[in-house]
């Protein structure tokens, strides 16, 4: 009969993988992260610079249908010579004006301004999908690292228990219990194990770096899930709606389609080539010559003022327009087949995030039952072991068969609540409030 030792107090804790990994004090949960990297990161930087560039932008087109003003100044000196009577004259001027118009029929100026606001909402649109984008970058960057620390406890835990095992082994074959290959195999198991625990904790060191990175800190340290947890459902139930809600807020789509809308805009500007302007104009002048003028001996002083109305008609500009108006219409074209691009890319994104969130789920379920049907196969292996009619490697086999379950598990979960911003991200419709909901799922 085999003699056997239960296991230690530390090896059934670490079993919890969830529970075990308990942050510290200062450990920061997933909402404190977002908004480190928010106020780090440079891609999301750069998209809110492009931003208030847009707004500034779109000002600038508003000044074709403002009024604009000038003021003038000079002073010059001229020599004038008359050959009768024979008289030579050092004549100054000293003048100053002020002038303005305002565009009264300028279709192409009120156009711009069309397009600059489109620019806007172009802009905004991105900075949408940087929001989301960091949202999901920083997710899926924070449980990678939990999944990484959960791994390295696992197999520590799998070490410790293997151990457990290698000696009980040394300890029956000393004293004639047991083969010489029972020892064999729990050491091969041992060795095993530490192997896959260098490798843990190597990727554990990466991932942790990625999340440093991303956020401009080191020796961030995620909260973990508080198990049991309830994962968040999805809602809806049929891919055909999240492909209808990726229509109305997707912001590539949007994007896509105020592109066209820009396109088809510019080809209205190019047609009014072909079209008049008119401008109200208005000057007010003064003209000095303290020397007088070639007439006139005395100090002269003049001043004028005009109101007018400016009528400019193209009639021949080589062609130009008209070519300026096919192109547009082609590029009109290629936005058309852009947007539908996209639609399509977007349709696919959002079917293939929704089978793959649904694909988790029932993963996530089925491991929670492996998990519990492991753990009773290593109970009844443990007891086998004990009296008599199962072997070590059985007993090992169970212990892998928990462990590798449980780091499954854990993994799942995480593919699950990631998935979830995937999918809603794929949609359009991922919000603050989505990230929040994860984050209640954490260790306060």
């Amino acid at each position: 009969m085999h003699s056997f030792r239960p296991l230690p107090l530390s090896f059934a804790c670490a079993l919890a993988v969830g529970a075990t990994v308990a942050g510290p004090a200062h450990a920061q949960n997933l909402q404190q992260v977002y908004d480190l990297a928010r106020a780090y990161d440079s891609s999301f930087q750069s998209v809110q610079a492009q931003y208030d560039a847009a707004v500034s932008r779109a000002e600038q087109a508003r000044a074709g249908l403002l009024p604009s003003a000038g003021l003038t100044a000079g002073v010059s000196r001229a020599n004038n010579e008359n050959t009768n009577p024979a008289v030579t004259r050092n004549v100054t001027t000293q003048n100053m004006g002020i002038s303005a118009s305002q565009p009264l029929y300028r279709p192409a100026n009120r156009i711009t301004f069309e397009q600059g606001q489109r620019g806007i909402a172009i802009a905004q649109s991105q900075l949408d999908a940087a929001a989301q984008d960091l949202t999901v970058r920083v997710s899926q960057a924070y449980f990678d690292t939990l999944a990484a620390q959960d791994t390295l406890t696992v197999v520590r835990a799998q070490k410790s228990a293997v151990a457990e095992q290698l000696a009980s082994a040394k300890r029956n074959f000393e004293v004639g219990t047991s083969t010489i290959t029972d020892a064999r195999e729990a050491q091969a198991r041992y060795d095993l194990v530490t192997a896959q625990e260098i490798a843990a904790d190597n990727d554990l060191q990466v991932k942790q770096l990625t999340l440093d990175q991303l956020v401009g800190q080191s020796g961030i340290q995620p909260r973990p899930l508080a198990l049991p947890v309830t994962l968040p459902s999805v809602l809806p139930t049929n891919v055909r709606a999240w492909v209808d809600q990726s229509e109305a807020h997707q912001p590539q789509i949007q994007q896509a389609m105020l592109a066209l809308d820009v396109a088809r805009l510019e080809t209205r500007k190019a047609e009014t080539g072909h079209l008049p302007t008119v401008d109200l104009t208005a000057s007010y002048g003064k003209a000095r010559y303290p020397d007088g003028t070639a007439t006139a001996l005395s100090p002269t002083r003049t001043n004028s003022a005009s109101v007018g109305v400016a009528l400019n008609l193209p009639l021949f500009a080589g062609f130009a327009t008209q070519n300026r108006i096919r192109e547009t219409l082609s590029l009109e074209q290629k936005a058309e087949a852009d947007l539908q691009t996209v639609r399509r890319n977007v349709a696919q994104a959002v079917r293939a995030s929704y089978f793959g969130i649904v694909s988790a789920t029932g993963q996530t379920k089925a491991l929670e039952a492996a998990e519990a049907s492991s753990q009773s196969a290593l109970d009844a292996n443990r007891l086998g072991y004990q009296v008599g009619v199962r072997i070590n490697i059985d007993v090992l086999n169970a212990q892998s068969q928990l462990f590798q379950t449980k780091r499954d598990l854990a993994v799942a979960r995480y593919n699950v609540l990631v998935g979830n911003l995937k999918l809603r991200q794929a949609a359009g419709v991922l919000t603050p409030q989505d990230l929040q909901t994860v984050n209640g799922l954490l260790v306060p």
